[in-house]
């Protein structure tokens, strides 16, 4: 099992739900929180590409909410704006973290390889670059037509067309303003089994007009979540330091150093995060407060159990107490500790979640700032993820933070309907494979 280390925590102030006393009643010291540097070099390349694919679920989880309320159309314009709002930041923060920033299709590229829009495998992006200024990519399975192709073309026209259109640019102009996605061919496929499922091309030209900066992408770039420090990758490890090199026609993450491999699942998880918002922000402007907020508890319910799950099974975890508290300090919900204050408290056969109030995420009114001791069901989803037998209650909850101690229940409890709605996904189940050694890509 992996050791602790400490991590330093943030401090803003966020307004507390209840007045009880939230300070911990385990009787040991307080034990430092895990981190993703716990984890072996093989480990972590196991774990990145799950939190690629948990990333993509966001919107698994989410959509159906959506649809319930705002009907297909709605749903549509949401999507739109989460990822108009969030891929431009995250999109740079990469580039910079792995030193391969410029302004050029190889870069763009790399960038989608990266992106929890584009988790590999299930996103099987094929590229092909002709010069600096045009390349073109083409998917040869898209796990996430797979699983709107089934409700009909209106809906893979609504993902395929008005969706992606907007959100491929905004993408592409996080590394070049001057920079289009355009499609070749796309869904709905004609015939019926059409491959690839869809191909596109990248042109950079000074001529291209860029788009005005819409409201909710600049909204997002106020956030601590693009600013935020992590951790810095240390050289000289093993393995590759950086993606500098040649476009590779896969990431094999095993070839990254464990910093950088510790970066990249810090920077993966607040992908999550900033998306996340963008959702949030979207619904905002549809809804009240109320609403918006419970939306988003759904969305959030539904990935949490899922991503727990995928998480447990990824690294071989036990699904006992030491197995959770392993989970809980990896999962993107508590992630990275940078971002979000929250200490996992495991003292042999006793368990216990602090959520710290003064994190940077609560500063940002993100996920953790959803959850409070009236509203605990993305943490029960969380932790049946790993066990449906386990169960939170809460100790205490103050402006500090809240505290919830983990218990085990005699009966399973069963899936609740978010995380079952999340796994009509088939990323749920997919198992990610070795393809061997990646080649570099060249101008043709």
């Amino acid at each position: 099992m992996v050791s602790a280390e400490a991590e330093p925590s943030m401090s803003t102030e966020a307004e507390p739900s209840m007045s009880t006393e939230a300070e911990p009643s385990m009787s040991t010291e307080r034990q430092p929180a895990r981190s993703f540097a716990a984890l072996s070099r093989t480990d972590l390349a196991t774990l990145v590409p799950e939190l690629l694919l948990c990333g993509q679920l966001i919107d698994r989880s989410g959509m159906a909410h959506l649809i319930g309320e705002f009907g297909r159309e709605g749903m549509t314009q949401v999507a739109i704006e989460e990822w108009q709002a969030s891929s431009p930041w995250y999109t740079r923060r990469m580039q910079k973290a792995l030193r391969y920033e410029g302004d050029d299709v190889v870069t763009i590229f790399k960038g989608l390889q990266l992106d929890i829009g584009a988790p590999p495998q299930f996103m099987d992006f094929r590229y092909r670059v002709d010069d600096p200024q045009h390349g073109e990519f083409r998917l040869d399975h898209c796990g996430a037509l797979m699983d709107v192709e089934p409700l009909g073309d209106e809906y893979v026209t609504a993902m395929c067309h008005d969706i992606e259109d907007p959100t491929f640019d905004a993408t592409a102009l996080a590394t070049n303003p001057h920079a289009q996605v355009r499609p070749v061919h796309r869904p709905p496929r004609r015939p019926a089994d059409r491959h690839p499922h869809c191909a596109w091309t990248v042109t950079i030209d000074d001529a291209h007009v860029p788009p005005v900066t819409a409201p909710h992408t600049a909204q997002i770039g106020r956030t601590a979540a693009v600013s935020v420090e992590l951790s810095p990758i240390e050289t000289g490890g093993g393995g590759a330091d950086d993606y500098s090199g040649p476009l590779l026609s896969d990431v094999r993450f095993g070839d990254f150093s464990r910093s950088a491999l510790v970066r990249i699942a810090e920077e993966v998880c607040l992908q999550h995060h900033l998306l996340a918002l963008g959702f949030l922000i979207a619904v905002r402007k549809r809804v009240d407060e109320g609403k918006a907020r419970e939306i988003t508890r759904k969305q959030l319910t539904g990935i949490a159990g899922v991503a727990a799950q995928r998480i447990r099974d990824a690294l071989g975890l036990p699904d006992d107490l030491e197995g959770l508290a392993t989970v809980l300090s990896l999962h993107p919900l508590l992630s990275p500790k940078q971002y979000v204050h929250n200490e996992v408290r495991l003292d042999g056969q006793r368990l216990e979640l602090w959520l710290g109030r003064d994190g940077l995420v609560d500063a940002d009114g993100g996920w953790p700032a959803l959850i409070d001791g009236e509203h605990l069901d993305a943490l029960q989803a969380l932790v049946r993820g790993v066990n449906p037998h386990f169960t939170v209650r809460v100790v205490g909850e103050d402006a500090a933070g809240l505290t919830v101690a983990v218990d085990r229940t005699a009966e399973p409890a069963p899936e609740c309907v978010e995380v079952a709605i999340t796994k009509v996904s088939t990323g749920a189940a997919f198992v990610f494979k070795d393809r061997g050694i990646p080649l570099p890509l060249y101008v043709v």
